[in-house]
């Protein structure tokens, strides 16, 4: 649970920065010039743009903050948050630069389609299962299976980027509100159920091992 809630720390961070900043533009606009005006291009803040300028900003610190923490505890950072702290400093970085909500609005399904090819290329090219290599340590599957489960999770990031680009800009393309609700409970949703199934479809290889 710990782990669930510090991987999601940027995330929660981006909805309630957004939020708050967009029930409170004259505050967001305030934050937004005098902390942001010097990194947009032009030095204009667009008040419209100021709530989700100010959440870009406050997730790629947040970001940065939980790699800064684990090298600090001299604890490993795993790949998938470095590519994510990567994704979020390139598109963050855009969004706030050019002052345009379509940098991150991508991120997400970037950085999905960035997992779904390297487990993809792992498996395919190299044989190494990564998701094997991450869960082996705490359950034990025949081999048809874990490939099996490796390329439903490729199949299922590749499904969650095209999602995202389905809800930032087509189902929610004139409502930046609703998207950044559903980037965190619809996702964080999605995620849990796919979770709960694998599980549940793993669970008769738990107990043969068990018994």
């Amino acid at each position: 649970m710990k782990k669930f809630l510090f991987d999601l720390f940027p995330v929660i961070l981006f909805f309630g920065v957004y939020k708050y900043g967009d029930s409170n533009q004259d505050w967001a606009h305030r934050m937004a010039v005098e902390y942001l005006g010097g990194l947009i291009a032009g030095g204009a803040v667009p008040p419209a743009q100021s709530a989700i300028l100010l959440a870009t900003a406050v997730a790629i610190v947040a970001t940065a903050l939980q790699v800064g923490y684990l090298l600090v505890r001299g604890r490993k950072v795993d790949n998938m948050l470095w590519l994510s702290m990567a994704v979020i400093l390139v598109a963050g970085g855009a969004t706030i630069y050019f002052h345009d909500d379509l940098f991150i609005k991508w991120k997400p399904t970037i950085l999905y389609w960035a997992f779904a090819v390297a487990l993809l290329v792992a498996q395919v090219f190299y044989k190494k299962n990564l998701m094997r290599s991450v869960m082996e340590a705490n359950i034990k599957l025949p081999d048809l299976v874990w490939n099996r489960l490796g390329y439903s999770w490729i199949l299922f990031f590749a499904g969650m980027g095209l999602l995202n680009l389905l809800m930032a800009f087509v189902v929610f393309r004139n409502d930046t509100s609703a998207w950044v609700s559903f980037k965190l409970f619809g996702f964080t949703g999605i995620m849990f159920g796919f979770i709960v199934i694998q599980m549940m479809m793993l669970s008769k290889y738990i107990k043969e091992e068990e018994a």
